[in-house]
């Protein structure tokens, strides 16, 4: 059974890839602690990893469509998020970017919700 990038189907995460996913969420904490704690160096560091295990992430989702549109927002949130950083950092206003890129997420989001969301719970229902 092969199945099309978007198509609904229940997918199981594997043990041996929730470790990615569990790393992603301390390499995202560190990079905002370091914000936190206005260490630039560390902070500014800290983006290209999280945003690449982000992005790897999404690579890694785009099976379910579900996972897939929740990961696209994922990846917008934290690049305004670092957006916003940096900005702080260098002493430059940039959260009118960063408001953009988290309204783009929220949208992906509201499409994923209104196109989706009840077709995927119910193949999801079918398949249970």
């Amino acid at each position: 059974m092969n199945s099309q990038p978007g198509e609904a189907k229940s997918v199981k995460i594997p043990a041996s890839y929730r470790w990615v996913e569990n790393a992603h969420i301390l390499l995202w904490l560190v990079k905002d602690t370091f914000w936190a704690m206005e260490f630039r160096p560390g902070g500014l560091f800290m983006i290209a990893p999280t945003l690449g295990v982000a992005f790897y992430i999404l690579w890694r989702s785009r099976y379910s469509r579900q996972d897939f549109y929740h990961n696209i927002a994922i990846c917008l949130w934290i690049s305004g998020n670092s957006i916003w950083m940096a900005g702080e950092f260098f002493k430059q206003d940039m959260r009118h970017i960063a408001v953009v890129l988290f309204a783009i997420g929220l949208f992906v989001l509201l499409v994923y919700y209104l196109l989706f969301f009840a077709k995927d719970k119910a193949a999801e229902n079918a398949l249970q």
